[in-house]
């Protein structure tokens, strides 16, 4: 009696095993297959979903959240890090946190991408969309995560500022050019914009966005160093190019 007993035991044992291995076999086949993103703007959706999961195993739940919660996330260009929140059995979103980045020098066959403060945040290879070229600084020596060493950290400051501006009235700029004693010349497809000083910047750049729709297929300079916050009825000169 004791004989069939222990059988019994064992067989039951051995059904449990079994159940457990098929559910938690069951549990690893199950994939990410809805995958929502936030907080980013240098990638699109599809591209970081890529970078996160770059292939089949890797959208496996149990991988993934095994990798969150005690593995480390892979680098991602421009971007300071992320989160991955689940939202259920094959879902998740994907919280990213960008780096700040405000302009790029060229330096050394690459673009050396810098944030407010002047900090180089990211080298590549290839140029940002959206991201200002920034010319006339003198520099150095660069190292990456080290401030841009140039003459005065106040460029900084303008240049922050004056990419503010653009961002708040929707203008996107090429490259921003400084010359020795710190004017500021904007260049947009084949127009050039002379801004002169940082004075009454905020009213330069309103003006420039009310004229743009005039300028459109055009070549040429636009003067708005002439700019003065007093006068109702500015005007302002234009000189095609060729």
């Amino acid at each position: 009696m004791e004989y069939g007993s222990g059988r019994k035991k064992t067989v039951i044992l051995a059904v449990v095993v079994l159940l457990l291995i098929a559910v938690m076999a069951g549990i690893c086949l199950i994939k990410l297959k809805e995958i929502t993103v936030t907080g980013n703007e240098k990638y699109t959706d599809e591209q970081l979903i890529s970078l996160v999961f770059p292939d089949d195993v890797s959208r496996s739940t149990v991988f993934t959240y095994l990798r969150e919660h005690f593995g480390k996330h892979e680098k991602i260009p421009f971007v300071e890090d992320y989160k991955l929140v689940f939202k259920g059995p094959s879902r998740a979103e994907i919280i990213v946190y960008e780096k700040s980045v405000v302009g790029y020098v060229s330096y050394m066959s690459s673009y050396m991408y810098f944030d407010k403060d002047g900090i180089i945040v990211e080298s590549a290879s290839k140029k940002l969309p959206g991201i200002p070229w920034i010319t006339g600084l003198k520099f150095g020596h660069i190292v990456l995560y080290q401030k841009l060493p140039v003459e005065s950290d106040r460029i900084f400051e303008e240049i922050l500022n004056l990419t503010q501006i653009l961002s708040i009235y929707g203008l996107s700029v090429d490259k921003i050019q400084y010359n020795s004693i710190g004017d500021a010349t904007l260049y947009m497809g084949d127009i050039e914009v002379i801004l002169g000083n940082s004075a009454g910047l905020n009213g330069k750049i309103a003006e420039l966005g009310d004229m743009l729709p005039q300028l459109e297929g055009k070549s040429g300079t636009l003067y708005l160093d002439t700019y003065d916050e007093t006068k109702t009825n500015p005007m302002y000169t234009f000189k095609p190019r060729g």
